[in-house]
């Protein structure tokens, strides 16, 4: 098959000539778009979470030989967390080439956190099985970047960290104010804005409230440091 200019263009920000274009197209085919003769990325996704967390544990070990379990434990779960994938799904603009159905697309899908993560391990085991192992490490590698060397100060869950950045500063603990929901019933998509009381604030988007205030409470952490 031929893949469309827009997937065309998603193999190129991934880096990876597709010698099964369907690979790719699976991956970005939500759940709410399979039917008869189209397969979802349900099955690529269970997959990739597992492909990355070899690779990722594999790199976290080589770049800190001194580090114990104790430490490299939450330095791992910071990159396989839906938060980051969806990150790097944004980082390549994976949103734009999903294949969603029509709810989906009304309710924000493309915008959605775990929708994007899941796309992006999808698309992790597609270019696995395309190519084999190293394929999909050299991506992995390439598209984490600086999160495997900067890790150390996003282990902890961002809530947290930011509550205490807060109190080390003598502030109360931070806010979390929902602003706006969107979409159906079934498939709500909240805005949440953190707030601290010396007046910094910052907004996030997801699928539900607790993605939604940490990714606000890490996106006010990434600016206040």
């Amino acid at each position: 098959m031929k893949l469309s200019a827009e997937l065309q263009a998603l193999a190129a920000r991934l880096g990876h000539q597709f010698e099964r274009p369907e690979l790719l197209l699976r991956a970005v085919t939500h759940a709410s778009m399979s039917g008869p003769g189209r397969d979802d990325n349900q099955r690529l996704e269970f997959l990739g979470d597992r492909v990355l967390g070899l690779v990722l544990a594999q790199a976290l070990l080589e770049h800190d030989r001194k580090a114990t379990e104790g430490q490299l434990a939450p330095r791992y779960n910071a990159l396989v967390r839906k938060e980051t994938c969806a990150d790097v799904a944004r980082q390549i603009d994976l949103g734009a080439a999903l294949k969603l159905g029509r709810s989906e697309m009304l309710s924000g899908g493309r915008r959605k956190q775990a929708l994007l993560g899941d796309a992006m391990e999808a698309v992790i085991a597609a270019v696995y099985l395309d190519a084999g192992f190293e394929a999909a490490q050299e991506m992995i590698l390439r598209l984490w970047g600086q999160r495997i060397a900067t890790v150390d100060a996003d282990s902890k869950d961002a809530k947290t960290a930011l509550q205490e950045w807060a109190q080390a500063r003598g502030l109360q603990p931070p806010a979390y104010v929902e602003v706006a929901r969107d979409g159906p019933d079934h498939a709500p998509v909240f805005t949440i804005e953190a707030r601290l009381s010396s007046g910094q604030t910052a907004l996030a988007t997801a699928g539900n409230k607790r993605q939604a205030e940490q990714q606000a409470a890490k996106t006010l952490l990434d600016r206040l440091r």
